[in-house]
């Protein structure tokens, strides 16, 4: 049993919680920073491609997205096409777990699939979701990561999809949230922006 509080050679002490909830605090400060010294609206657009391109702000973000999850059990990480294919992935293999691909549309994804369409998005626009079957079971707790979420028409998808499976819902951790305070709480959104 660890002790409840924890005394350092620096002379930081406090109960394990707190330490973890101020390292935590003090991570998402520098990957913001370093999200908003890269980020750009064109042609009316949010870009986080420079993020990518920039390997001390992608792990920064990485460590970020998935640190408020890395005590919560999740045992997969979800993406959706195509931002959320490499922030998922990145973010799965930070916390030592297996990545399930969302695929959008009609590209070549075999096997079994579970599909939904979502609610419209923040361009009114509704997206056809598909998660192959065999990647997600009863044992698995589901994270669903991606650069920004507004509406969650498509995260409230992916959960129907990982429920219909069999799994649990973990929540989102995404790098911007615009959602409204009861959409954030019910899909469980965490953010670094």
């Amino acid at each position: 049993m660890l002790p409840a509080r924890l005394y350092y050679p620096s002379g930081e002490s406090g109960c394990l919680g707190c330490q973890f909830v101020r390292r935590l605090a003090i991570m998402m400060s520098h990957a913001r920073g370093l999200v908003l010294e890269r980020f750009r609206w064109i042609g009316g657009h949010a870009d986080v491609w420079q993020v990518f391109r920039d390997p001390e702000a992608l792990a920064a973000v990485i460590r970020g997205l998935a640190g408020p999850f890395r005590e919560d059990g999740v045992t997969a990480v979800c993406g959706i096409e195509s931002r959320g294919f490499l922030l998922g992935a990145a973010a799965a293999v930070e916390l030592g777990v297996g990545f399930v691909a969302v695929r959008k549309g009609e590209g070549i994804f075999p096997g079994k699939k579970v599909t939904r369409c979502s609610d419209p998005d923040y361009r009114g626009t509704r997206q056809k979701l598909r998660l192959l079957r065999m990647t997600v079971g009863p044992e698995d707790r589901v994270l669903l990561v991606d650069d920004w979420i507004e509406t969650g028409s498509q995260a409230s998808a992916v959960r129907s999809m990982v429920e219909e499976c069999g799994g649990q819902w973990a929540g989102c951790s995404v790098i911007v949230d615009q959602t409204a305070p009861a959409r954030r709480a019910d899909l469980g959104v965490r953010s670094i922006g």
